[in-house]
């Protein structure tokens, strides 16, 4: 390879340094790296980048006089009553709770997107390696029994090629350490990936787009569903609907 590495190998970079990518595609990308130049110097760009960050942006330890702070902040004195200090306590404890709130939704928000990122990361993956599935079966009856014993839940597998979405297989990716089922659908020349994660949350799709690849997410029976391809948004949102009216 010459020249800068593009953004789906620097994806893959950032995932083998997350230690999200599976044996078998970490010892590929670590030969990768050994015959590629740009590769590895990619990669120690980013471990420099980290050691820099975690020099630099050291966790600091609260201050002592943090009372004093905030007293100064709020102008009070120190004559202030008891009773006033116990009502400033539960003005700082409501606060605490809705900043609390706040940071909780912020950190979700936070949680998705890193969930799509590695999915996504996934996705490339499958595309990258010499076939894109496992197990390659337009027969639901052969992928579903396929998951068994391999991961603890089998995916819901539905036959939609009268709706132009043909089953092509299923294959096992780890997203964040864990094992999930991802089955693979084809719309013409596009490859879909449906990603079956542990979840629990609302029916409800989620249009996003992460680095050139459309997704969409919902929710069914305690299972979140990830939609990935470079199929166009319209069409993506055909096949998520037809996915989830398949008995």
């Amino acid at each position: 390879m010459s020249g800068a590495p593009r953004d789906d190998e620097r994806l893959l970079v950032h995932a083998y340094l997350d230690g999200e990518l599976d044996p078998a595609a970490a010892i590929a990308l670590e030969r990768r790296m050994a015959d590629e130049p740009a590769l590895a110097a990619e990669r120690r760009r980013i471990e420099a980048l980290r050691q820099l960050l975690h020099e630099q942006l050291p966790l600091d330890a609260p201050s002592p006089d943090l009372r004093r702070r905030v007293e100064a902040s709020l102008g009070l004195r120190a004559t202030v009553p008891k009773a006033s200090w116990r009502a400033i306590a539960a003005s700082v404890a409501l606060g605490a709770f809705i900043g609390v709130g706040s940071t909780w939704a912020l950190l979700q928000q936070q949680d998705s997107q890193g969930l799509a990122d590695a999915i996504v990361a996934s996705h490339i993956r499958g595309l990258m390696a010499a076939q894109a599935t496992d197990v390659t079966s337009s027969d639901r009856h052969t992928v579903k029994p396929w998951f068994s014993g391999r991961i603890p839940q089998a995916p819901r597998v539905v036959d939609l090629s009268a709706a132009n979405f043909p089953l092509v297989g299923g294959r096992i990716d780890v997203i964040e350490r864990t094992p999930v089922p991802t089955l693979v659908y084809r719309r013409r020349q596009h490859v879909i990936s449906l990603t079956a994660v542990p979840s629990e949350g609302r029916t409800t799709l989620r249009p996003r787009a992460v680095d050139g690849y459309n997704m969409l997410s919902w929710h069914e029976s305690g299972v979140a569903y990830w939609a990935t391809s470079d199929l166009n948004a319209r069409e993506l949102a055909e096949f998520a609907t037809a996915f989830q009216s398949a008995p």
